[in-house]
C-alpha cells in the first residue's frame, strides 16, 4: 500500500525540480528561435503565466504543486485499489481466474 502523504510530497519535489529546470532552461540560448518560442508557449498554458515575471514564476510553482498532488492522489488510489486482500496476504489482481491461480 502506498502512502498518499509520502508519495504526494515526493511528487511535489520531483515536479517542482522539473519545473525550475524547465523554467531556467527557457533562458538558455541552446535552441533555435522557433524552439524557444515553443518552450515559452508551453509555459504560457498555465493560466495567468507571463514570461519573465516573478509573480508568474510563483504562480507556476503553485500550479505545479496542485497538479502534483492531483497526480499523486490518482496514482495512489489506482495502485491501492488494484490490490486485493486474501487469506492474510496482499496479492495483485490478475486477468486469470482464481481456479487457475490455485492450481
Amino acid at each position: 500500500m502506498l502512502s498518499l502523504k509520502r508519495f504526494g510530497w515526493l511528487s511535489v519535489l520531483g515536479s517542482e525540480i522539473g519545473y525550475l529546470i524547465c523554467l531556467f532552461g527557457g533562458y538558455l540560448p541552446l535552441r533555435s528561435s522557433k524552439g524557444m518560442e515553443l518552450h515559452r508557449a508551453l509555459f504560457e498554458t498555465f493560466p495567468g503565466f507571463v514570461w519573465g515575471k516573478a509573480a508568474s514564476v510563483l504562480l507556476g510553482a503553485i500550479y505545479t504543486f496542485v497538479f502534483a498532488w492531483i497526480f499523486a492522489w490518482y496514482f495512489v488510489w489506482m495502485h491501492n485499489t488494484s490490490l486485493v486482500r486474501g487469506e492474510g496476504r496482499t496479492e495483485v489482481n490478475s486477468a486469470e481466474p482464481k481456479s487457475a491461480r490455485a492450481a
